[in-house]
């Protein structure tokens, strides 16, 4: 009978024997290098690959070596060639890279090792790599670890390495799969980059500069100067919140605190949703309606701000959040907007000094003065960066949820081992 264990839960069709555990060292030849001196270092040349390097997904290099150096060390030690898989035994320990670089590359010895899998027979390289994100790859690298705060894991223990495997042509189906949801999750990562990049472009053009009032930017059809108009003219009220402990969900009332504000997006995060244990029928006042803004009034997050959307169900503010109901001669997601500023920043940075934790309180944000130009200009600006927030929230689901897709393929595709 097949053990269980040596069997994965997700396999492809057409295979079905059990896989194998051996020692990394018994499939492929693992090999370190030598450290080179600093003083040979160059700013051009071949690329001398250090942890941080394949840290990055990056064989690019930032440091150099002459020709005549990389062949007298490469002579004595070898040298990595394309095909052969790059880990970490420095830095982030276990990161692990395939070499695609048709010119050479040398690797720093002890803070980089690699596994000759480029003329393997049995040992692919895309399966080496994706076993090194495996659980049981990763506990066993982690126990044989040596080191207190800084940590590595050096040729010995690389070549004890257990891992357990399947025949050739199964690890690279395997392999071939995993490469090709790294590719998509990079694919989405650069999207999301590229639209953050974009956004945080239009709020430096689209908000007038500091002493400045004309944008770089703005929509045909304007050409009035912007005024500035202190927030507490564009609310109607400034409330702090609820100040009763957090419960188990129900399912219906939410409980928004801090910590459930995306740093990022500043989005309502709700992976880990509560309620607010109190009768919530006496508690109607810090239900939070369309146009009301908040802002973190202490600690690190202080300034942090969310605008309050209806697609974010029935919540409820706690108290270190100061909420503001942006009044409708003005567009609440333009004074959201205005908030993820640098004169906002600025504004934060100064006004939160204070002798013990940073803190702002009402009166002192209802004073920040925020550029305002027509409230049409208003709505269309609130308009395009809404938009612009939605498609990278889009791309930061999408990345979630193909992350999430890996780690559960990473579970159940790979045998648990030793």
């Amino acid at each position: 009978m097949v053990e269980k264990s040596n069997v994965p839960e997700i396999r492809f069709a057409g295979f079905a024997d059990p896989w194998e555990q051996r020692k990394l060292g018994e499939l492929v030849d693992i090999k370190d290098s030598a450290r080179i001196p600093n003083r040979c270092w160059k700013n051009a040349g071949v690329p001398y690959i250090r942890a941080s390097d394949v840290s990055q997904e990056k064989l690019q290099g930032t440091i150099f070596l002459s020709e005549e150096t990389y062949l007298s060390y490469a002579k004595v030690t070898g040298a990595p060639e394309p095909g052969d898989v790059l880990f970490n035994g420095g830095g982030e320990i276990g990161k692990a890279i395939v070499n695609y670089r048709p010119t050479p590359i040398y690797v720093q010895g002890g803070a980089v090792l690699y596994a000759k899998t480029a003329r393997s027979t049995l040992l692919h390289e895309l399966f080496l790599v994706s076993a090194f994100e495996s659980q049981s790859v990763m506990s066993n690298i982690s126990i044989r670890s040596a080191g207190g705060t800084m940590r590595h894991f050096t040729l010995k223990p690389a070549n004890a390495l257990p891992i357990t495997v399947p025949q050739y042509a199964e690890q690279r189906q395997i392999g071939q799969l995993f490469s090709r949801l790294d590719a998509l999750i990079t694919l989405h990562q650069r999207k999301y980059d590229k639209l953050g990049e974009l956004k945080k472009s239009l709020l430096e053009k689209m908000f007038p500069k500091e002493g400045e009032v004309f944008p770089e930017i703005r929509f045909a059809g304007f050409a009035d100067p912007w005024e500035q108009r202190k927030l507490g003219e564009l609310a109607d009220s400034f409330e702090y919140g609820l100040n009763v402990p957090a419960s188990d969900f129900d399912g219906i009332h939410k409980y928004l605190r801090i910590t459930d504000i995306d740093d990022e997006t500043h989005r309502f995060n709700e992976s880990d949703l509560t309620s607010p244990l109190t009768d919530l029928m006496k508690c109607e006042q810090y239900r939070l309606a369309e146009g009301d803004l908040l802002f973190a009034r202490t600690g690190a997050s202080v300034g942090k701000t969310y605008l309050y959307q209806s697609s974010d169900g029935l919540a409820y503010y706690a108290g270190f959040l100061i909420r503001a109901h942006i009044h409708d001669d003005a567009s609440a997601d333009f004074v959201f907007q205005s908030t993820l500023t640098e004169r906002y920043r600025r504004f934060v940075s100064i006004t939160s000094q204070r002798s013990g934790q940073p803190g702002i309180n009402a009166k002192e944000y209802s004073e920040y003065e925020v550029p305002t130009p027509s409230l049409s200009e208003q709505r269309l600006i609130g308009r395009l960066f809404s938009r612009l927030d939605a498609l990278i929230t889009l791309h930061q689901r999408k990345l979630e949820l193909l992350r999430n897709i890996k780690k559960a393929l990473l579970d159940k595709m790979f045998v648990e081992g030793e």
